[in-house]
């Protein structure tokens, strides 16, 4: 049998780390095209020229929103015709998958520095290619991670506290995944069985996000930078990403990509849908009473969603749920990792029973 793991080439975190990021893309080259979302585009840009100094010719490219075929091909395009020698992300998730997929494109290095610690998506060779008007549309597997991954916790901890816990939603579903791709003997997203240091990276995320959850999210209402930020923000970004993709994915972030089919949860993040659909696994796998306990008061303490309301969907019809159901249960999709097998009857089972569970939890039965 054959394992494996993969990382970005270079991880770098701390407060002010963005004084050194000229010093990272001068590693690779001295003309960078730099996407931006735009709020970094907006706010940090006197912080990112700063930290590149004069030694780079910097290229700035606002990102227009959606990680989608359109966008990744207007960043290509901008690439190509300035001549680049490294793409730069700096922004969420969506922004640094598409400076991923552009960097393949253009055959380049990457460079990614995200402003926000909501997805595990920044150390991952993986990007999330969505339609236009925010449906999910196909995993896009890319031939390396980054070369480097910069993260600026004084950036992190001055960004909406949402962000974070959206962040903790995504990275708590990262040992559940990992132990049913174990038990399942499933692929991680390499091709090959993951190893050992992969599924220990996936339990340290989750004893992480226990043990210091609630104060990294005070820390972070605080616009402070504290021990225990530090280590919840390389849970949210590293510790997950190596878990989520050398251990697997499977019914969590299936189910997420499910709920991309309601337009009602297009305005909740990534991690928060997630959250929602790891609660769900926790019912579909049989999971015991201690653990679905401790996983429902954690979402509790740092505000995760434990309801459908709490995801926009008040009142859902299952009509509309097993369109959730079917869809994650496409033949393609992560869900069938599971050691179990799985239908749609059976996640809207599991669907409508977490709702229940967790209204019950917020009128205080348990």
């Amino acid at each position: 049998m054959i394992r494996s793991a993969i990382f970005p080439g270079r991880y770098i975190q701390g407060k002010d780390a963005l004084d050194v990021l000229g010093n990272e893309i001068g590693r690779f080259g001295k003309k960078a095209l730099i996407l931006c979302t735009p709020y970094a585009y907006e706010n940090l840009i006197f912080r990112v020229k700063s930290g590149i100094g004069e030694s780079i010719e910097a290229f700035y490219e606002k990102f227009g929103g959606e990680c989608s075929d359109e966008e990744i091909e207007k960043v290509t395009s901008s690439g190509k015709s300035k001549d680049v020698d490294v793409i730069v992300g700096i922004g969420g998730g969506k922004t640094l998958d598409t400076a991923k997929v552009a960097a393949y494109n253009l055959k380049l290095p990457v460079v990614i520095v995200p402003t926000i610690a909501s997805t595990d998506a920044p150390c991952s060779a993986n990007s999330v290619i969505y339609y236009p008007d925010g449906r999910f549309k196909r995993y896009f597997m890319l031939p390396r991670n980054p070369d480097t991954v910069l993260v600026d916790t004084s950036v992190i901890a001055t960004a909406p506290v949402r962000f974070l816990v959206s962040g903790m939603g995504d990275a708590l579903s990262t040992k559940f995944e990992a132990e049913s791709c174990r038990e399942k003997y499933a692929d991680n997203l390499s091709g090959y069985k993951g190893s050992i240091t992969a599924y220990e990276l996936a339990n340290l995320c989750y004893n992480i996000l226990i043990e210091y959850g609630r104060i990294a999210k005070a820390s972070c209402e605080a616009d402070s930078v504290t021990p225990a930020l530090e280590y919840v923000v390389e849970a949210n970004t590293l510790l997950s990403g190596l878990g989520f993709e050398s251990g697997g994915l499977a019914a969590a972030h299936a189910i997420h990509n499910g709920l991309t089919v309601l337009p009602q949860t297009h305005k909740f993040y990534h991690g928060e849908k997630v959250a929602f659909g790891t609660l769900v696994s926790l019912f579909l796998t049989d999971r015991d009473e201690d653990t679905i306990e401790s996983v429902y008061h954690f979402c509790m303490d740092v505000g995760l969603p434990i309801t459908l309301e709490d995801i926009g969907l008040r009142n859902v019809s299952d009509d509309d749920l097993i369109k959730v159901a079917e869809a994650s249960c496409r033949e393609d999709e992560t869900i069938h990792n599971e050691p179990i097998p799985v239908t749609p009857g059976d996640v809207l089972d599991a669907i409508k029973t977490a709702d229940m569970y967790g209204r019950d939890h917020k009128a205080g039965y348990y």
